[in-house]
């Protein structure tokens, strides 16, 4: 007899083993190294915990927006969910994890509108709807076959939206053809939103050697070489905290330190050039 779906168990689509606990399914993508992706252990012990509650129950706790609240669930937890859902073909289930999910990655990306609503960036536009439809494109293909692509959402979720951003801005830029140079504004010395673009393209947190040690261990040497306050700003990127949002109980870092949203991404674009040139210079030749 089949259970109403807001009494079957999450991890319905777990593996179970001789203890009856669910057993989290690995990921499949390997590293240059050889070695297979593996979540954080605290995500992995978050999974098998979420996964025995009533569906009902853990799209409630989905549903929590506060990144701060106890019971909000990382979005690498929903990712694994989504995924898992393939196995009892129920598409009722997959629906609605995917709403919140996409919800989420929507309240994330950059909105086309200025501040004041009156004026509308084609950029930001289009960057908007490259990452969403990719990232939308990976996750229905994946309900078809495995895409290892979306290991490094259920790994980390903020980089791998970091580097979808990075792609979309990359070809955004390309596309516009832009060739004034990338200055600071004379009057503010804030970067205009195509420097800040620009500066997105070369995210040291996406870099394709992000996953050497050798690399990470240069890198958390140049971030403590940073100013105080850039360094804090770096800090609080990695922990996944907003530069700003438009939901006011959200923490952020302009509230953390008391400046302005366009002043905190002003000092993180400079940490990221100055990181940039550490990382350079510490290449080989």
């Amino acid at each position: 007899m089949k259970q109403p779906e807001g009494v079957v168990g999450a991890g319905q689509e777990a593996v179970a083993n001789r203890a009856g606990e669910a057993t989290v399914i690995p990921l499949r993508k390997r590293r240059l190294s050889g070695e297979l992706y593996e979540r954080d252990p605290k995500t992995e012990a978050l999974i098998t915990e979420l996964a025995v509650l009533p569906r009902d129950a853990l799209i409630a706790r989905a549903e929590v927006t506060k990144r701060f609240d106890p019971n909000y669930i990382p979005s690498e937890c929903l990712v694994y969910f989504i995924r898992a859902s393939r196995r009892d073909n129920n598409e009722l289930w997959f629906e609605r994890l995917y709403r919140i999910l996409t919800e989420r990655v929507l309240r994330s990306l950059p909105k086309a509108e200025s501040p004041d609503g009156e004026t509308e960036s084609l950029t930001r536009g289009i960057v908007r709807d490259k990452v969403f439809g990719r990232f939308v494109e990976l996750l229905s293909a994946d309900r078809t076959d495995y895409v290892d692509k979306l290991d490094y959402f259920e790994v980390r979720f903020d980089g791998a939206m970091a580097s979808l951003r990075r792609d979309a801005q990359e070809k955004a830029w390309r596309d516009e053809n832009r060739a004034r140079p990338l200055e600071y504004d004379e009057e503010s010395g804030e970067l205009s939103p195509e420097v800040e673009a620009a500066a997105g393209i070369q995210d040291p947190f996406a870099a394709s050697d992000f996953d050497d040690p050798a690399y990470r261990m240069r890198l958390e040497a140049a971030i403590d070489a940073l100013p105080t306050e850039q360094s804090r700003i770096i800090h609080m990127l990695r922990q996944g905290i907003p530069i700003d949002s438009q939901e006011p109980d959200v923490m952020t870092i302009a509230k953390a330190l008391g400046r302005s949203e366009k002043t905190v991404r002003t000092y993180r674009d400079k940490a990221f050039a100055a990181l940039r040139t550490a990382m350079a210079d510490g290449e080989e030749r």
